[in-house]
């Protein structure tokens, strides 16, 4: 029988810690919680690292940051804000839905003073957190650093970010 994993409190908490996150969806909803995470690491003392992989790319390329979507499609979770009444997620497919939708949580989203993304990148970026772009979904879109976000570092393959972030703790979202 092994002993339970208690953690200690006595250190300080930000000492030493590392977290790792693993952006790989770039639809709007996505976008924000791994940015979110970071910014709150960050204001924490936390090293922070953000790996850009598959559809998280488009959060950090130029062409596509600044104009990510929602869509409730597939969602079958999706209910109005303050409202336990769903939505079918197959209503997403009627035209207009994703612009409708993306316009509605982009207001919801500026309403609590939350920047839009190439904006919160900015600030991830000034405030020391590091941003990598996977090397496996640069080659696979035929992009290069130029077409990414200025704060990236990088292109860098996931076996270089496993040593980057040796240690860290692991968020895949």
């Amino acid at each position: 029988m092994t002993s339970p994993i208690v953690p200690s409190f006595d250190a300080p908490e930000s000492e030493g810690r590392k977290l790792a996150i693993i952006c790989s969806k770039g639809n709007l909803d996505m976008a924000y919680p791994g940015l979110i995470l970071a910014n709150a690491a960050l204001g924490e003392g936390i090293e922070t690292h953000l790996f850009f992989t598959f559809w998280g790319f488009d959060i950090i390329n130029k062409a596509t940051m600044g104009d990510l979507k929602f869509s409730f499609v597939g969602n079958t979770a999706m209910h109005l804000p303050g409202s336990s009444m769903g939505i079918h997620h197959m209503l997403g497919a009627l035209p207009g839905a994703t612009a409708g939708a993306t316009a509605f949580m982009k207001k919801q989203i500026a309403a609590l003073d939350v920047p839009e993304v190439p904006e919160f990148l900015e600030l991830l970026s000034g405030s020391g957190c590091h941003m990598w772009a996977c090397r496996m979904s640069a080659d696979m879109n035929h992009l290069t650093e130029e077409d990414l976000y200025e704060g990236v570092e990088g292109i860098i393959s996931a076996s270089d970010f496993i040593e980057i972030t040796d240690g860290a703790q692991l968020l895949f979202i």
